[in-house]
Formats: structure tokens, C-alpha cells, sequence
């Protein structure tokens, strides 16, 4: 179990620096700046929290900037890690379906905690709005299943 564990943690690196990659692409077609959403899901789970984001001013901004980003990039692998150990266990669907399934995962992982905090409402989104959010996801979920089923352990009868 762990070493598949291990792998799905891996293989969610991969599928993160797919959907970062997505994303910035996005941005440089569309001309889009970059979403605020994870510093205000930062400032919002640090006021919930009492905990603190030390700094003023910009000094503050850039550690928030910054936590959103590495919030970003724990659930991307912690999703991987969870999509490793179901395939430890007898769920063994296709790639596509595992993808799409990993994916739909990963967008709530990160969609539910912003809504949770009002930081985003996603029943306002636009269909572009939706597009943008579901098309970086998609990509992870499929990056993420394909390099789980090219390095994980083999399957155990």
C-alpha cells in the first residue's frame, strides 16, 4: 500500500506541474492575469484559524502568495497519494475514467475549500470561469493517472 502511497504522490507532482502549466498558458493566450483566490483562501483560513500569516503590507502579501501556491501543490500530491492508494485496492478502472475521476477529485479539493470560505461562489461562475477551472483539473487528473500506471509496483493478485 505505501509504495503505491508513494507513487500516486509522485505521479500528483507530475499532474500539479501539468495543471500549473496549463494554467500559465491559459494566461498567456487569454491575456489573464493569476487568480487571488489561494491568498484569499489563505487569509480567510488564517483568520478562521488564529493563526497568524506574519509580515505587513507586501511582505505579508508575498507569504500569502506564496502559502496559496504550496496549498495548491499539497493537494495536488495529496490527491495523487489517495488516487495510489485506491489502486492499491481493487478499483482499476481505464486511464480516462481514472483521469476524469482524479481530476473532478483534485477541482473539488481545491474548489470546496474556497466556496466553504466564501472566498469564490462557484454557482456564479460563467461558463468561461468554469472552463478555465475544469480544463487544468481535467489535465492533472489525466497527467496524474498516466504517470501512476507507467512507475507504480505491479498490482497484487
Amino acid at each position: 500500500m505505501m509504495r503505491h502511497t508513494l507513487a500516486g504522490a509522485a505521479a500528483g507532482a507530475a499532474g500539479t506541474t501539468a495543471l500549473n502549466a496549463v494554467t500559465y498558458l491559459d494566461m498567456v493566450l487569454r491575456g489573464r492575469g493569476g487568480s487571488s483566490a489561494p491568498e484569499q483562501l489563505v487569509d480567510e483560513a488564517s483568520d478562521l484559524t488564529h493563526v497568524p500569516v506574519p509580515g505587513q503590507g507586501e511582505t505579508r502579501r508575498n507569504r500569502m502568495s506564496g502559502l496559496g501556491a504550496v496549498l495548491g501543490m499539497v493537494t495536488g500530491v495529496g490527491v495523487g497519494a489517495l488516487y495510489g492508494a485506491a489502486r492499491a485496492l481493487p478499483w482499476r478502472p481505464a486511464v480516462p475514467v481514472a483521469g476524469l475521476v482524479t481530476g473532478v477529485a483534485a477541482m473539488a479539493g481545491s474548489d470546496v475549500p474556497m466556496a466553504t470560505l466564501k472566498v469564490s461562489d462557484p454557482r456564479t461562475w460563467q461558463a468561461a470561469d468554469w472552463l478555465a477551472d475544469l480544463v487544468p483539473h481535467l489535465t492533472y487528473g489525466m497527467v496524474t493517472a498516466a504517470v501512476y500506471e507507467m512507475t507504480a509496483p505491479p498490482a497484487r493478485a
